[in-house]
């Protein structure tokens, strides 16, 4: 078998040699094969060497949740490597992480990413979600249960899927069930007609369509609950610009910033002139250690022994600890050492 080498590294193949049987190759033996080693192109090479890491060229954008009704909050970040990558991308968020009501702990709110300026990935809502496991704890086996899916479309032209859910007290008949049914249907038609997408999107995260929903359905049967378990955006109608614009957003947050970080600084110059003064106001215990060395040095200035009797002398002696024999002279220079 012969092998021929090139100087590079390269992909190796097997070229078949099946022209005749040459090279000594018997009749009926298995053709012959020749290691061929082909070499890597120019441009593949200088390719390999002029790649780079993705991850070095990706930068963060932060999400915005749409300007009606929530002003442009920020609601998440995001990596990419292109401003046009964010486009047709999903993010979602729990309803209490959004406008902090905890009760709403088990609903998903969906956004998508319509638009990029800057570092600001603008998005739109598309609807919300129950999750499965909550919706499962609320069915049991001696309830009734109503689905139902209505597509409805705005006073702006939004075409939206809404999935109503209604459990009853007690099981309920197929003609109960039916008239639910159609009684909830009418409701969310109606009100989608006389509503914006906007208004639509308040009334089902605040309660306010569960409850009218509930209200008409329970003179037919006694109602447990109304839950709107998913609402879907279909097609887009037209967007009214209302509220705040992201430079008006954008200022306000520069202010807050620097209203904050002059609050630290102010703190932290507080901070620093408390311990000053706690480090050059002398203590009581200083005071009055000050006070006692005063007072001795005024009495060792000011004490006259001489004047003194000798009962005075030796009382002088024994709070001193000292021994009170002998004259007065004796007890006088013990006092002076």
């Amino acid at each position: 078998m012969k092998a021929r080498r090139e100087n590079h590294v390269s992909l190796r193949g097997f070229v078949s040699n099946s022209k005749g049987r040459s090279h000594g190759q018997r009749a009926g033996k298995p053709p012959r094969y020749e290691v061929v080693v082909m070499a890597k192109g120019a441009k593949a090479r200088a390719a390999a060497r002029r790649q780079r890491d993705k991850w070095k060229s990706k930068r963060w954008y932060s999400i915005r949740a749409p300007r009606n009704p929530w002003s442009f909050r920020v609601i998440g970040e995001t990596l990419a490597e292109e401003p046009e990558m964010l486009i047709g991308r999903n993010f979602e968020i729990m309803q209490n992480e959004l406008d902090g009501d905890f009760s709403k702990m088990h609903v998903k709110i969906r956004f998508r990413v319509i638009d990029v300026l800057g570092a600001d990935a603008l998005t739109e809502f598309i609807g919300h979600q129950m999750m499965q496991d909550h919706i499962r704890r609320q069915i049991r086996r001696d309830r009734g249960k109503i689905d139902d899916t209505v597509d409805i479309v705005t006073e702006d032209g939004f075409y939206v899927r809404f999935k109503p859910l209604i459990l009853t007290r007690e099981r309920a008949k197929s003609s109960q069930k039916n008239e639910i049914r159609a009684i909830a249907r009418n409701i969310i038609l109606k009100t989608g007609a006389s509503s914006t997408w906007v208004g639509m999107q308040k009334s089902v995260m605040d309660g306010e369509l569960e409850a009218i929903i509930k209200e008409g359905v329970s003179k037919i049967t006694p109602i447990r609950a109304v839950m709107i378990r998913r609402t879907q955006l279909i097609q887009s109608g037209v967007v009214v610009e209302e509220g705040p614009t992201l430079e008006e957003i954008h200022a306000q947050e520069k202010a807050e910033e620097a209203a904050s970080s002059e609050q630290d600084e102010e703190s932290d110059v507080l901070a620093a002139a408390e311990a000053s003064a706690d480090i050059s106001e002398p203590s009581e215990d200083d005071e009055i250690e000050e006070d006692i060395q005063s007072e001795e040095e005024e009495s060792e200035v000011e004490v006259d022994y001489d004047s003194m009797k000798v009962p005075e002398l030796k009382e002088l002696l024994k709070a001193a600890g000292k021994p009170v024999s002998g004259k007065k002279a004796d007890l006088i220079a013990r006092l002076r050492e």
